[in-house]
């Protein structure tokens, strides 16, 4: 199973931050917003990721991981020449995918809470697996629609009259197929390869699975201020009751086996004196 990070797109709505610099780099709580589906990648054991984004912001990526050894994976990094929606990244990607099944999250979401329905998904490895989210806004999104059964039967991209309160959250599991069917899709009316096409295909072909995420899991979308401020807020008062860090790679990195303790000491020993490298060193001293 290979990972896909997309972390480009406009950021329009968070101007004018946008303007320096991607949203997936502004700071949610004690870290850039892209730990944290980095971190999901990596709590699913998948460690070979690339990073899909602009070519203003690659190499701020690439300052940030590099090519991923110090934490025990691989990280490569292509370009994204313009927002042309999520389904290019397969296109993008098709090299780097290779004859192997494919995650893809988006580079501002973040799932929070117990989040064994991605490692299910990805075990099924057959067909595609997305999920549905329960929102009090679904004219936002893309919604899923399902019968008296729970099968669902339809998506449809951000519709006027919602036919479910089921939102399709942008982290997707793929078979290898993806790349030729993203291949073969039309661009939509704005000009954008969508996703929502790329599922209706696998819906069509009878090998789409919806699982929908149940409560105690918080799916943030972080693409607004207030969304940003939430998410700040959010993690900052979780660390600091259970004095635990969330989306620490480094950690991730050293509990799932990625590197051993002797890399993990050398690791903490290139981050400057921070509150964040005296998490890291308790870490270490409690393990």
């Amino acid at each position: 199973m290979k990972g896909i990070i997309l972390a480009g797109g406009a950021g329009s709505r968070l101007y004018p931050v946008s303007k320096i610099y991607s949203k997936q780099l502004t700071l949610i709580y004690d870290k850039p917003l892209i730990y944290y589906p980095l971190s999901i990648l990596m709590l699913s054991n998948i460690r070979e990721i690339l990073i899909i984004s602009n070519e203003e912001t690659i190499p701020l990526y690439q300052k940030l991981f590099e090519d991923g050894s110090d934490y025990g994976i691989r990280i490569e990094y292509a370009l994204q020449t313009a927002p042309n929606g999520i389904a290019e990244s397969f296109i993008i990607g098709e090299k780097f995918i290779g004859s192997d099944s494919v995650t893809l999250i988006l580079g501002d979401n973040i799932f929070y809470g117990n989040i064994d329905f991605i490692y299910r998904a990805m075990q099924k490895n057959d067909g595609a697996t997305i999920f549905g989210y329960r929102v009090n806004d679904p004219e936002r999104y893309g919604i899923v629609e399902f019968d008296g059964s729970g099968k669902a039967i339809s998506i449809e991209e951000k519709p006027k009259q919602p036919r479910s309160n089921f939102a399709v959250p942008g982290l997707y599991v793929y078979d290898n197929e993806v790349v030729e069917i993203s291949k073969n899709i039309k661009p939509s009316p704005r000009g954008e390869l969508e996703i929502t096409d790329v599922n209706n295909v696998y819906l069509q072909n009878g090998k789409l699975n919806v699982e929908k995420i149940g409560r105690g899991v918080a799916w943030l979308d972080t693409g607004t201020p207030e969304s940003l401020l939430q998410a700040s807020n959010f993690f900052g008062v979780i660390e600091d009751r259970q004095g635990l860090k969330v989306a620490c790679i480094e950690e991730i990195a050293y509990y799932k086996g990625f590197i051993d303790k002797e890399n993990f000491e050398k690791l903490i020993s290139k981050i400057p004196n921070s509150l964040y490298k005296s998490y890291l060193e308790k870490v270490l001293k409690e393990n």
